[in-house]
């Protein structure tokens, strides 16, 4: 899944040279040289981190960061504060106000990308290349692959999944033990603007228990009544739907 990275900084050959090394690393990257073209590209395609200039010409960084802290679409995205203000009292204030990191300029692009890095694996772990084993099961993002032991057999066969299927099972996994609802589901593994029934959730569940059924996994996908959906090695009686 591709990272959406929105980049707010209203000198032109920072935000250019910031959204150039961004994009070489990966990264699917918006700009925008305010806050007023921010909170619009918000609304249209919700970003999986914000890099935030402290200094803008409409708002504030700062302000910007309390104001995206208090909205239920957008409290949860990672914020990195950029910045020319070197004093501790400064970064206290922007970590105060809800960013995730603050990170100084000037600043080299391999600690910026970093950073990003490491903001998501503790904010977004789904957005994670780490290899995941769990009851038998072992999903490389990378590789886009999934594997899984059957019984005590060290040999572990693939397991062959349509990418959302993949994304699903991925989500449930990081997240391993929690109950997702429907809609939460939609919203962190569809994302928040696809406009579709809350069913379909279900049937991709339904797939994903039928792959999972070829190596005896399938009770690891668990139906919790009236909740929704969680991913667990515990025993469960609720599993079909």
């Amino acid at each position: 899944m591709t990272v959406k990275l929105l980049v707010v900084e209203d000198e032109p050959a920072i935000q250019e040279l910031i959204a150039m090394n961004l994009k070489q690393a990966g990264y699917s990257v918006l700009c925008a040289n305010d806050v007023t073209t921010a909170i619009k590209l918000c609304n249209e395609v919700l970003p999986d981190l914000i890099l935030l200039d402290w200094m803008l010409p409409d708002m504030s960084g700062v302000d910007f960061a309390k104001k995206l802290r208090r909205e239920a679409r957008t409290k949860d995205i990672p914020i990195i504060m950029l910045t020319a203000r070197t004093q501790e009292s400064d970064k206290i204030t922007g970590l105060d106000a809800g960013a995730d990191d603050y990170i100084t300029k000037p600043f080299s692009p391999r600690e910026l990308i970093a950073r990003i890095k490491a903001v998501m694996r503790r904010r977004l772990p789904e957005m994670s290349d780490e290899i995941i084993e769990i009851g038998g099961l072992k999903l490389d993002p990378v590789m886009h692959r999934v594997h899984a032991q059957i019984g005590n057999d060290p040999q572990s066969i693939e397991l062959f999944l349509g990418p959302t299927e993949f994304r699903l099972l991925h989500f449930l996994m990081i997240y391993k033990e929690r109950v997702h609802t429907r809609a939460h589901l939609l919203d962190r593994v569809w994302g928040d603007h696809v406009f579709i029934e809350d069913r379909t959730v279900d049937v991709h569940i339904r797939r994903i228990r039928k792959i999972l059924e070829a190596a005896g996994k399938e009770n690891l996908v668990q139906t919790v009544r009236g909740a929704g959906y969680r991913f667990s090695v515990e025993k469960n009686d609720e599993v079909a739907d």
